[in-house]
């Protein structure tokens, strides 16, 4: 397994994963770089991908 991908799994807590399914971390950290192309980083850093939830409006 890549060093890298190890300890990342490591500083995510995921210590009992990686050492009883070590290749399902594996495959989970290949998933998640092979689809980190899809997600859109915001420009503004204050703006919301939805709006607030607020009780009582649009009901």
């Amino acid at each position: 397994m890549d060093a890298i991908i190890e300890a990342l799994a490591k500083a995510a807590g995921l210590d009992k994963a990686l050492a009883a399914f070590p290749d399902d971390v594996k495959a989970a950290a290949a998933q998640a770089l092979n689809n980190a192309h899809g997600v859109q980083v915001p420009t503004d850093p204050a703006a919301e991908p939805w709006p607030p939830m607020r009780a009582g409006t649009g009901l």
